[in-house]
């Protein structure tokens, strides 16, 4: 695309919008790292907790260069990354508390981090230059992580009563939560698109039911027959409430605060 967006040219609304979206972004980043950090030690196998380490690793780095686009609205990156309060973040909802089991953790790779990937691909081909440059090598490491849920998906749905469950349980509570996220039609949400900075919401919602129906099938889940979530927050962009107090403490490294160093 040639003809990029100037950020001075929107209007106050369409800048908050763009501003929100990148947080939610770079929030959901952020946290799912710490939900991936939980489970270095006591995953199944010794090669799936090294890659929930590697994949820590990738998210922490993706959100630093999430963050680092707000410069184009005059803000300070390591303020917005480590000194902001709970009830500020906009990382989605199904993050919020730690991840209980392995069959969770699966589900979140590819529920959570797909729907993720969705919107980030959508953000891509957008007209907020920062995001044509910088997003496209993260979508290219996210493909391991890709690959690993959807195997442990098939492998978990292939295995036990109480593993197909689990992952049962977990799918049908992430499911609402992310096509609520990705299918968001707010004011916020519509002047994006009306800029070309997203893909509409209901062919960013397809995009995502599509890349995940035929794995849900194989434990009894129809994704076409999921109803969003009603529970909305224009403000942040998510849901209601907000992550955990210890999520919130390692998010923004208050016990190494004394550590930071330009």
């Amino acid at each position: 695309m040639s003809d990029f967006l100037d950020v001075a040219t929107l209007d106050a609304a369409g800048q908050s919008a763009l501003k929100r979206l990148i947080l939610s972004l770079a929030d959901t980043k952020r946290l799912m790292g710490i939900r991936y950090s939980d489970w270095t030690l006591g995953a199944p196998t010794v090669e799936s907790g090294i890659a929930a380490s590697s994949m820590t690793q990738d998210e922490w780095g993706h959100c630093r260069l999430l963050y680092a686009m707000l410069k184009e609205f005059g803000l300070d990156p390591k303020v917005v990354e480590h000194e902001r309060d709970a009830s500020e973040y906009a990382s989605v909802s199904a993050l919020d508390t730690e991840f209980p089991d392995w069959a969770a953790v699966v589900a979140g790779i590819v529920l959570v981090d797909g729907a993720l990937n969705t919107a980030l691909e959508s953000f891509s081909r957008g007209s907020f230059e920062p995001a044509t440059t910088r997003v496209p090598k993260m979508l290219a490491e996210e493909e391991y992580h890709s690959a690993m849920g959807r195997a442990w998906y098939r492998r978990l749905a292939d295995s036990s009563d109480e593993a197909r469950g689990l992952l049962r349980d977990a799918t049908e509570s992430m499911l609402p939560v992310m096509l609520a996220w990705l299918g968001a039609s707010d004011e916020a949400a519509q002047a994006l698109v009306a800029a070309g900075v997203t893909d509409p919401a209901d062919s960013q919602v397809a995009a995502f039911r599509d890349s995940v129906r035929d794995l849900v099938s194989m434990i009894g889940v129809d994704v076409d027959a999921v109803v969003p979530s009603d529970d909305w927050d224009s403000a942040r962009g998510r849901a209601s409430g907000h992550p955990d107090d210890d999520a919130i403490e390692r998010a923004r490294g208050d016990r190494n605060r004394a550590l930071l160093v330009d």
